[in-house]
């Protein structure tokens, strides 16, 4: 997706008039005094947020979006601190108040906090205290701001958790938060942060870290709570889909910097700044789906803020960038149609060329065409036969038995060379517990994991031990979840990525250190990084460090665990396009095992889809996403959330959080007790499905699959007058 400034872009208009806003930023400057310098971790941002509506702030890692949503709350912590700027609140019987101006543990900010506006944090574990109830956490918010007595506030909590979709709400008031998921804790926070009938809601990427279906959820209950309170949000986030599906405004920030401010839909279909384009043209296309093909990624990556470069803050990063220009002046915001903004020389500078259509960012990889690759063909490098992984839980004071938990069930999967076979499912369904079990980092209970030696004969890794596993270990390699805990804090470049060399022979002294240099040159990183400790590289160049380190031993298979999940949508699509690139350069097999849907459309040639342990379905990618078998499948689909903001979905069909207990898995099919399709006389409650042939290369495991017809993603756009208003969006997957 390549969007160009056009001649209507040249002559910038004055907004329309329009009501006071209900929080307006004015030129916030929040910065950090550290024993490196001064870090200027918010840099003049201005923005407003209007009673009603939904403005999404948005932009990579470092951009300074947290920091800034926690300044208007005066929740930035020591040694950080608002320096200049202000932050008008006008809500309350108070009249409007400049929030900066505020102590910090005053009363009156303290009054604003969680009563006027409420905040809802990232990571639900971590903001819920592991020592108390969620009904203590609540009726705390509650007393500490309403007028109520404890057994008033009990009840309201308990209303609270059934208006955010919490099941059992009595008995869930009473219960600890590592008693309930991810996505029940969320709704908790958002319990939380409603509690006092807030008029601002803010919600700092309050759905990263969550599952497809459960961040859908989220999304669909902070949209119907809006309906029903009138309330303004302003909801920070790195995922453009979920920018499209919920916003009405939306502003786009860059290294500290507000660099364009616009709806939902001129952002989507007529973005002005360089960096907008960059991010929207780093989603994939239909194009770059359906032949596999490199995906467009903006070069480098977003400078710490102690290295702010002069002029624009994105120039060492812009292909439009004007020489003696850009890195010189900070560029004046220009202003368009209907409030448009940005900040951008093409549009103020003389010799910016307003109407010159900007050169398309940096591809990282090169145009290698996949597709019509197919099934691909020779004997399979890995058959897993009827893996089974379980886990004893026991406790009390004499460690009885307490229960088996089954994480993997009677799995079985074959992967040929040169293929990527995608693992998708929900947290807690068993991808990675699979994954692991075929690289022997944990041992699986019963089954074979066959893998096909070079000499064409088969090995049970399954059944190795000792010297005989360690050697097949350098064959079969993982590329692990977070780039930041998986890499030894206290190793060099070289001695991390040389090591698997090194513990298992391979190669010592120079050798060694010529063939690190080699691959860090492979994975984009260059060889004088070596001596370099993990703290001095971004999350991505993390990530390629990571896969060094598991390609270094020249592998058949490569297991990547949820490689990209953890990094920023640019740093994503450099991180696919290095890996389909030593896919083709070397001739490796993937497992990626991931929870978005996306990514796994883009880069598998077959899917299989986990569900309670054991596959529920599996088949070619464009076969499984265009018409999935099973209910559980669409259920996932359903809720993949679109780039594209004239295609917002209306949900088919959803699914309740509640998860069947793994060590009391209900009989029969494990998703009736979720499926809006489960049928007693289909034998769905009572009898196991089988996974049988439902189409060429296509199985799954449900009674009622010869009869439904379920919805998969499509490529057409339902409204016609939406493709004429976004023509540059007509490539964007829709339902």
């Amino acid at each position: 997706m390549q969007h160009s400034l056009t001649a209507t872009d040249e002559r910038p208009t004055e907004p329309p008039a329009a009501a006071a806003p209900l929080l307006e930023i004015d030129s916030l400057h929040t910065r950090f005094d550290t024993a490196d310098g001064e870090v200027r971790a918010v840099d003049g941002v201005s923005l407003t947020v209007r009673a009603g509506r939904t403005l999404c702030v948005v932009g990579e890692s470092g951009c300074g979006k947290s920091i800034m949503a926690r300044s208007v709350l005066q929740l930035v912590e020591p040694p950080g601190k608002i320096v200049s700027g202000s932050i008008r609140w006008n809500h309350g019987e108070s009249g409007p108040v400049d929030t900066t101006a505020l102590e910090p543990d005053g009363e009156q900010i303290r009054q604003i906090r969680g009563n006027e506006i409420g905040m809802v944090f990232q990571e639900p574990m971590a903001s819920l205290s592991p020592m108390y109830t969620i009904g203590a956490q609540l009726t705390e918010a509650i007393l500490l701001h309403r007028d109520v007595t404890p057994d008033e506030a009990r009840r309201i909590g308990i209303d609270l958790l059934t208006q955010v979709g919490i099941p059992q709400p009595e008995g869930r008031f009473d219960a600890y938060p590592f008693q309930l998921s991810g996505g029940m804790c969320q709704r908790v926070m958002i319990a939380i942060a409603l509690s006092c009938d807030p008029a601002l809601l803010i919600a700092d990427e309050p759905t990263t870290a969550l599952d497809v279906t459960t961040q859908a959820r989220i999304l669909d209950l902070l949209k119907d709570l809006q309906r029903h309170n009138g309330m303004a949000m302003m909801f920070i986030t790195h995922d453009l889909g979920v920018v499209a599906e919920i916003a009405d405004d939306v502003t786009v920030m860059y290294l500290g910097q507000a660099v364009e401010h616009g709806t939902v839909e001129q952002i989507f279909t007529t973005p002005k700044h360089p960096y907008t384009q960059a991010l929207l043209g780093s989603l994939p296309t239909l194009e770059d789906t359906t032949h596999r093909r490199p995906l467009t990624a903006i070069r480098g990556m977003v400078p710490h803020p102690q290295n702010r470069p002069t002029g624009c803050p994105f120039w060492t990063r812009c292909d439009a960038a004007i020489g003696g220009v850009c890195d010189v002046e900070e560029p004046p915001e220009s202003t368009f149609d209907d409030g448009h903004r940005a900040a951008c020389h093409r549009y103020s500078h003389p010799d910016g060329g307003g109407s010159v259509p900007l050169p398309a960012p940096a591809v990282r990889g090169h145009a290698t065409d996949r597709s019509g690759r197919g099934q691909a063909e020779g004997a399979p490098v890995l058959e897993v036969r009827n893996l089974t992984k379980q886990y004893t839980v026991s406790g009390g004071m004499f460690r009885r038995n307490k229960g088996t938990v089954h994480a993997v069930s009677d799995v079985s999967l074959t992967i040929r060379p040169g293929e990527t076979l995608g693992l998708v499912g929900e947290s807690g369904c068993g991808k990675t517990t699979l994954g692991r079990s075929i690289a022997r980092l944990v041992d699986a209970s019963s089954g074979e994991v066959l893998f096909r030696d070079r000499d064409g004969t088969q090995v049970d890794l399954a059944a190795l031990r000792g010297a005989a596993l360690r050697r097949y270990r350098t064959r079969v390699r993982v590329i692990f979840q977070d780039p930041f805990s998986s890499l030894n804090p206290r190793m060099t470049v070289e001695q991390i990525v040389g090591e698997p060399l090194r513990a298992n022979g391979m190669a010592r002294g120079s050798t060694l250190t010529d063939q690190v240099a080699e691959m860090l040159r492979k994975v984009g990183i260059q060889p004088e990084y070596m001596s370099r400790y993990p703290h001095a590289f971004s999350g991505g160049q993390r990530q390629r460090l990571n896969i060094a380190r598991a390609l270094i031993t020249e592998p058949e298979l490569v297991i990547a665990d949820e490689p990209v999940s953890a990094l920023d949508v640019s740093v994503r699509a450099q991180i696919l396009n290095l890996l389909n690139d030593l896919q083709d350069e070397l001739g490796l097999t993937y497992l990626f095992i991931s929870h978005d849907l996306s990514v796994v459309e883009h880069v598998s040639d077959r899917v299989a889809v986990m569900y309670m342990g054991r596959i529920i379905e599996e088949g070619p990618a464009d076969a499984l996403f265009g018409a999935p078998q099973h209910p559980y499948t669409q259920a996932l689909l359903d809720a993949v959330p679109i780039p594209d903001p004239f295609a917002r979905p209306e949900r088919s069909s959803t699914v309740p959080d509640e998860l069947p207990d793994p060590m009391n898995p209900p009989a029969g099919c494990s998703f009736h007790t979720r499926c809006t399709f489960a049928d007693s006389n289909h034998g769905c409650s009572t009898t196991l499905p089988a996974l049988t042939r439902v189409d060429e290369n296509h199985d799954a495991a449900c009674h009622r699959s010869s009869e439904l017809a379920l919805q998969g993603i499509t490529r057409t756009r339902e409204t016609p007058e939406a493709s004429e208003t976004a023509p540059s969006q007509a490539a964007v997957s829709s339902r």
